[in-house]
């Protein structure tokens, strides 16, 4: 019986900054800015790289303060590669070394952005509704949200 061997390996570790911002681009995530890049990716809890044949073609990773608090981010495949379990596999790996090495009060917490609830939900993530929570966010140097304060006048 022939075996197929697998083209893809999930790596542990972080892109180069130009390998991120394209990973990103190409799945239809936002750019970031390469100063801002690069020091996130040394502030990285744990990260892995997908590659087919050597080629980065995924990533995802965990950030947070290694205790109390981790946020699941920048989990993309190129859309090449979509459609083979391949996400999945990304979120096996982040959720494995969290289960491996985050306390059992750590809150993980991360966004999910249309139909990449239903692969979170698989790894037991939920919607914050049923908790009387709810997700917010703040871009920096962006027009501040619909009904924030003004500052006030000094």
């Amino acid at each position: 019986m022939e075996t197929i061997e697998d083209p893809y390996d999930l790596v542990a570790g972080v892109p180069s900054v130009e390998v991120f911002r394209r990973l990103r681009t190409d799945a239809g995530l936002s750019d970031k800015a390469p100063e801002a890049v690069a020091p996130a990716l040394r502030n990285t809890w744990y990260g892995v790289v997908l590659r087919h044949h050597g080629e980065p073609v995924g990533m995802g990773r965990v950030i947070g303060d290694g205790g109390t608090a981790f946020q699941i981010v920048d989990i993309c495949v190129h859309p090449a590669h979509q459609g083979r379990g391949l996400g999945h596999r990304v979120m096996a790996a982040l959720t494995a070394e969290l289960e491996r090495r985050a306390p059992a009060t750590a809150y993980v917490s991360l966004i999910a952005d249309g139909p990449a609830r239903f692969l979170y939900e698989k790894f037991g993530f939920a919607d914050t509704a049923a908790h009387d929570s709810i997700g917010m966010y703040r871009v920096m140097g962006g027009p501040p949200a619909a009904g924030a304060a003004p500052e006030a006048a000094g």
